[in-house]
């Protein structure tokens, strides 16, 4: 009895020290990154945005575990010179709160960001996605046809892939043990796993000078973040099961940029496929570049952005 009770005492001590760990490591990223752009509301709900620029309307949504500050970085500087540009956060992510605990679709995501972008006055915009984001820049396109000149798919996975899904992902998007873990994660894990994360996310090249410590990556590791992410790469697959065969019907400018040495999203399962099913799609292959060509290859990235405007008729 007296060996159990220890048990006890030490497991809510751990649990104490857990949530207080978390919380305190939360407020600090929070006040370390806060909000850099302004909120709209979308029937009650926040949606976090920067807009700069002047021009055609360029909305930019980012991938999985992202916020406004991977396009802030420097690409949005490149291109306020011709392009209103609006950078959103997706939900559950940056300082877009979740749109629920789970179940969270594709659908819902395009929906709420639509409804943001028509608020804000945006106007007939290219839409550019990467990564998870170019699953959510699909989705607009299939779901709102007249409110979209053109996609641009950077990275994107915008198709169903084989193999087992991520396993600590699948963990904490379940219920009851996926929070648990989400809290254990947010205040136990290191630093420098977060900069080996950002490492491998960009290779083969390395991060842009400055990046890691611009991202915001603090708020990547708040439990309701980690929660919302989980969720989101968890249910992507059997969503573009349903979402990817009606890509064919799609007649609008799409142009897609990919670097053939990208481990994370497979250029042949998504982009080539998608070049091939659609007839509007014109895809540009990085040779050499990984997942992150937004950074490492801008130039191609915002060329692609201006034949996709050529192509729409916006320039």
């Amino acid at each position: 009895m007296f060996g159990f009770l220890v048990l006890l005492v030490v497991l809510a001590t751990f649990v104490t020290a857990t949530g207080w760990l978390a919380l305190n490591r939360q407020a600090a990223g929070m006040a370390a990154y806060p909000p850099e752009g302004q909120f709209v509301q979308v029937g009650g709900h926040d949606v976090h945005y920067v807009q700069r620029g002047t021009g055609p309307d360029l909305v930019l949504i980012h991938g999985a575990s992202g916020n406004t500050r991977d396009f802030t970085f420097s690409l949005v500087d490149r291109l306020t010179d011709r392009y209103r540009v609006t950078v959103f956060d997706r939900p559950g992510l940056g300082y877009t709160p979740r749109l629920a605990p789970r179940d969270v679709t594709l659908a819902q995501q395009a929906d709420l960001l639509v409804g943001a972008a028509r608020a804000l006055g945006v106007e007939n915009p290219v839409v550019l996605g990467q990564s998870f984001g170019g699953a959510v820049a699909m989705t607009w396109a299939v779901e709102h046809p007249d409110y979209v000149a053109a996609v641009v798919d950077v990275s994107g996975a915008t198709y169903p892939w084989p193999g087992e899904l991520n396993r600590l992902y699948a963990t904490m998007a379940r219920p009851v043990i996926g929070p648990a873990l989400a809290w254990m994660i947010g205040a136990w894990v290191s630093d420098r796993y977060i900069e080996r994360s950002i490492e491998g996310v960009f290779a083969p090249q390395n991060a842009p000078s400055g990046y890691a410590d611009d991202i915001g990556a603090p708020l990547v590791i708040r439990p309701h973040s980690l929660m919302a992410n989980a969720q989101q790469r968890t249910d992507l697959r059997e969503e573009l099961r349903a979402l990817s065969p009606r890509y064919p019907a799609l007649t609008l400018p799409i142009e897609i940029v990919h670097g053939t040495a990208d481990d994370t999203v497979s250029l042949q399962i998504h982009s080539e496929a998608l070049a091939r099913d659609v007839a509007s799609a014109h895809l540009t292959p990085l040779p050499g570049i990984g997942h992150m060509p937004h950074h490492v290859a801008q130039d191609e990235v915002i060329a692609a952005i201006d034949r996709a405007a050529q192509r729409a008729g916006l320039r």
